[in-house]
C-alpha cells in the first residue's frame, strides 16, 4: 500500500488567490481539491478564508481521516466510467428534462468519443486530471477536430464526473482542474432573405407551420416564445406582439431576459397570424397561437425537423451541411439583420430582448446598411463641390 501524503498549493485565479490540496491515498490514487479562498494579508482572515497555516491544518485533518480509513471516498466505490455516463444521461433526460434532440446529441458524444477514450469498464478513480489533460492536449495537437467539438466533449465529461461526485462515487471532480478550451466566436451565422422565408413557408407541411416560420423570421421571437404565444399577446390594431412567456424544457416560464417586451408586428407576419386566427378552434384570447390538434403546446423538436424538411423542399438543404449548419434559431437572426437596416440599434436591442447591446451589434457586423456606401459617397461629393476646380486644372503646374 502507498503512503498517505499531501501538500498545499497557492494558485492565482480570476477572483483572487485560492488554496488547493493535493494528496495521495493508500491505494495510490491522487486527489486534488479546491480548499477555498486564500487570505494573504497580516490581519485576521474573514470567515471562509484560509491562511497558509489553516490550510495546512485542513490538509492534516484530511490525511488523518485517510489513514484511519474514515475519509469519504477514500475507498473505491466500485463504480465504472460507463456507469457514470449512464447515470448522467439518465439525469439530463429525466431530471433536467432536456429536449430529446439534446439527449440524442449527448448520447452520441458519450458513445462516439468519451467511452472509447476512457473505457466503459474503467474504475472512476482511474480518471484523473492528468489523464483528462493528456486527452485534451492530444486532441488539440492532432487538429482533426474543431476547437468547438473538443470543447463540447470536455464540457460533457465535466458533467459526467460532476454527477458522479454528487452521487458520492468519487470524492472530487477531476475535470475541475483541466484548462478549458476557448472558442472565439466569428460573429457569422445563417440568414434567409425575405423571398427565401416566403418560399420556405409555402413549402411548410401545414398553414400553422407556415405561420410559425413567417412570424419567427419577421418578429425575431425565440422558439420557446413562439410556443408560449397566446392570442391575447397579439394586438393587430397596435401592430404589436407582446412577449410574456417562453416554453423551455417543457416548462412555462418568463422570456429569457426575464422581462415582458413588445415587438412590432409587420404586415407579412400580421397576415400570417390573421389567416391562422380564422381556424375553427383555439382562437380565444387565452388559447395558444401555435398549438397541437388538441390545443396543447407544440413540440419544439418536431417543429425543427419540419423546418429542415421545408428547407430541403425549396433547394436550401445544403445550408444544413457542414460543421455549422443552419438551425431554426437562424430565423431569429434573419429578423435581426433586417431590423438593423431600418431601426436604431437600441430599439432592435429592446425588440429582441438582448441584455447587452454587444449582442445586437452582431447584426450590424453581419449585414451593414445597404445604403451606407451611397450615403458616404454623397457626403464626400457635397464636401468637395464648393471648390468647383476641375481635376485637370488642379494638376497643372502654376
Amino acid at each position: 500500500m502507498a503512503r498517505v501524503t499531501g501538500h498545499v498549493s497557492l494558485r492565482d485565479r480570476k477572483h483572487g488567490p485560492v488554496f488547493y490540496l493535493k494528496y495521495r491515498l493508500d491505494d495510490g490514487r491522487q486527489v486534488q481539491k479546491l480548499l477555498g479562498p486564500a487570505w494573504t494579508e497580516r490581519s485576521r482572515p474573514p470567515a471562509g478564508y484560509y491562511t497558509r497555516k489553516t490550510a495546512e491544518e485542513a490538509l492534516q485533518a484530511i490525511l488523518a481521516d485517510a489513514r484511519r480509513g474514515t475519509l469519504p471516498g477514500s475507498r473505491r466505490s466500485g463504480r465504472t466510467f460507463g456507469e457514470a455516463c449512464s447515470e448522467w444521461l439518465r439525469y439530463v433526460e429525466h431530471e433536467k428534462q432536456r429536449a430529446a434532440s439534446t439527449v440524442r446529441d449527448y448520447t452520441n458524444t458519450v458513445n462516439g468519443a468519451l467511452l472509447p477514450e476512457f473505457g466503459r469498464d474503467t474504475p472512476l478513480e482511474k480518471i484523473t486530471s492528468e489523464r483528462i489533460n493528456e486527452y485534451r492536449e492530444r486532441l488539440l495537437d492532432e487538429g482533426e477536430l474543431s476547437r468547438r467539438t473538443i470543447q463540447k466533449q470536455l464540457v460533457l465529461l465535466f458533467g459526467v464526473m460532476k454527477r458522479a461526485k454528487r452521487r458520492g462515487w468519487i470524492q472530487s471532480n477531476p475535470s475541475e482542474d483541466v484548462e478549458r478550451v476557448s472558442v472565439k466566436r466569428s460573429g457569422d451565422f445563417h440568414v434567409l432573405t425575405p423571398v427565401e422565408v416566403h418560399a420556405v413557408a409555402r413549402a411548410a407541411e401545414s398553414p400553422q407551420d407556415a405561420a410559425v416560420f413567417l412570424v419567427a423570421a419577421f418578429t425575431g421571437l425565440r422558439l420557446g416564445e413562439l410556443r408560449a404565444l397566446r392570442w391575447r399577446d397579439v394586438d393587430f390594431a397596435k401592430q404589436t406582439v407582446f412577449v410574456r412567456g417562453s416554453f423551455t424544457y417543457n416548462q412555462l416560464g418568463p422570456p429569457k431576459s426575464g422581462l415582458v417586451r413588445s415587438v412590432p408586428l409587420i404586415d407579412q407576419a400580421a397576415k400570417a397570424l390573421d389567416d391562422l386566427s380564422r381556424r375553427d378552434a383555439f382562437t380565444s384570447p387565452d388559447d395558444l397561437v401555435f398549438c397541437t390538434d388538441l390545443g396543447g403546446t407544440i413540440s419544439g423538436d418536431k417543429l425543427r425537423e419540419r423546418f429542415y424538411k421545408a428547407l430541403d423542399r425549396v433547394g436550401l438543404g445544403d445550408r444544413r451541411s457542414g460543421e455549422d449548419p443552419m438551425v431554426f434559431h437562424d430565423l431569429r437572426h434573419t429578423f435581426g439583420t433586417l431590423a438593423v437596416e431600418v431601426w436604431p440599434l437600441h430599439d432592435v436591442q429592446a425588440y429582441m430582448g438582448h441584455a447587452d447591446i454587444q449582442t445586437t451589434m452582431i447584426y450590424v457586423h453581419h449585414q451593414p446598411k445597404a445604403t451606407a456606401a451611397g450615403q458616404l459617397s454623397a457626403l464626400v461629393s457635397r464636401a468637395i463641390e464648393p471648390s468647383a476646380i476641375p481635376v485637370e486644372q488642379s494638376l497643372e503646374p502654376s
